[in-house]
């Protein structure tokens, strides 16, 4: 762990809610604010169905959480006001908050739409050297310039953009990113390794970032209920409980190790995908109950992930790990390329039955479900689909050509395309036009 490194992670603050805030306030300015009071966005608002995909503060305070049906929030809240999902203008401004973070540094790893590392270590230095002489020693000098350039950020972005963000400060992503989940928000905070005893140890273990449900309750259970309890541990008895992989990260992030590395630069994903791990265990008995929301949550995280990059994918993939913890799942190619919910949803749902019913599913084997997850890959930019639609025009019906045959030719298709933008440069192809 290099801990010369200044390294800063911003968060937006309820993004997607504090977004569609701004936007209502900036067409109607005698709009009321959501963010001041319990509202949501997610879900069909009309109908009152879907799950939250996020929330105001006051909502939390009513107990709501991310990711549970809008029915259950709004018997929390009878009076939560929902709002629509509004994908053009959160990627309208995560556009705007990250070029205000490329005018402090160039070296910026953006993470997910609303949130950023940023290595702040050659601007603090500079401050640093150009102060002249201070009393204060070297690190408590660069801790406090570290805090005046987060004020700044955080300032200029409250101020010219309208909506707050949280910073969090250290020497490493990991701590930075536990620090700018403290207090929210409009906040400021720091987690250096010298501040991990006090700041964090004290947290629940289930606070640890990269901790899941799971690990967190089997951890609580044998009595390891702190990260400091977990960091205090030996790391030999934690890689017994956890595997080797996953023991040696917890004991490392609870005593405040992790990776100073940022990566600037933007890589294309060659799938998306989202897993969640079950409140319950799901069986044949609870499944027509739980499983539908669940996936329907999961398809809904990965279509907005798709259209905010304006991707589509042809190939849909659900998977599962059961009670015993093993992995299973299954895949469709799709005649079309999609990145809408519905679709994704529809096909989740079919692979899903078949994945776990019948006589040589996974419930007819004697397995329940502990997690769940939805895939996307197989991935273009829809250059594709107009042409797709157009051979089915041109073929009057499907004739004997079957939806797998279709999607092997697309997929066979793109793939070529691939191979000649790495070889010759991207754009080298385009539509032909009559």
């Amino acid at each position: 762990m290099d801990n010369s490194k200044i390294i800063f992670h911003v968060d937006v603050n309820s993004a997607f809610l504090s977004w569609s805030a701004v936007k209502l306030l900036k067409d109607d300015p005698d709009a009321i604010d959501l963010r001041t009071i319990p509202s949501a966005v997610g879900g069909d608002v009309e109908s009152r169905h879907g799950i939250i995909t996020a929330k105001s503060i006051p909502a939390k305070k009513y107990g709501i959480v991310t990711g549970e049906p809008v029915v259950k929030a709004m018997q929390k809240c009878p009076n939560l006001v929902m709002v629509h999902s509004d994908f053009k203008t959160y990627r309208e401004y995560s556009g705007k908050f990250i070029r205000i973070l490329k005018t402090y540094s160039p070296i910026i790893e953006q993470v997910s739409i609303d949130e950023a590392f940023i290595d702040m270590t050659d601007q603090v230095s500079q401050m640093y050297n150009s102060a002249g002489e201070i009393d204060a020693d070297t690190e408590e000098s660069y801790k406090q310039f570290a805090l005046i350039i987060a004020g700044r950020i955080k300032d200029e972005i409250r101020d010219t953009l309208g909506f707050t963000v949280n910073v969090g400060i250290s020497c490493n992503k990991l701590l930075a990113k536990m620090a700018s989940d403290f207090e929210k928000p409009d906040k400021i905070h720091t987690l250096f390794p010298d501040e991990v005893q006090t700041k964090m140890w004290p947290l629940p273990i289930g606070d640890l970032y990269g901790c899941g449900k799971q690990t967190s309750a089997r951890l609580s259970e044998l009595g390891m209920k702190t990260i400091g309890d977990v960091a205090k541990t030996d790391q030999g008895l934690l890689k017994d409980l956890l595997g080797i992989k996953q023991g040696e990260y917890i004991y490392r992030s609870c005593n405040g190790y992790g990776s100073s590395h940022i990566n600037p630069y933007e890589e294309d994903a060659k799938s998306y995908s989202n897993e969640t791990t079950t409140r319950s265990d799901i069986n044949f008995s609870n499944y027509e109950k739980e499983m539908p929301g669940i996936l329907k949550w999961l398809s809904e995280s990965v279509s907005r992930r798709l259209q905010r990059d304006g991707v589509f994918a042809s190939t849909v993939s659900v998977s599962i790990k059961t009670d015993s913890f093993q992995r299973r799942s299954k895949q469709v190619g799709l005649g079309d390329s999609t990145n809408d919910q519905k679709v994704l949803l529809k096909t989740s749902l079919r692979l899903m039955d078949e994945l776990v019913l019948g006589e040589n599913g996974i419930f007819a084997q004697g397995f329940s479900i502990r997690l769940v997850g939805v895939g996307a890959s197989d991935l273009d930019k829809g250059e594709y689909r107009q042409m797709s639609l157009f051979d089915l025009a041109r073929q009057g019906s499907t004739n004997n050509t079957t939806d797998a045959d279709r999607a092997e030719k697309q997929r066979k298709l793109r793939q070529m395309t691939k191979d000649i933008e790495k070889r010759f440069g991207e754009g080298v192809i385009h539509k032909g036009r009559k």
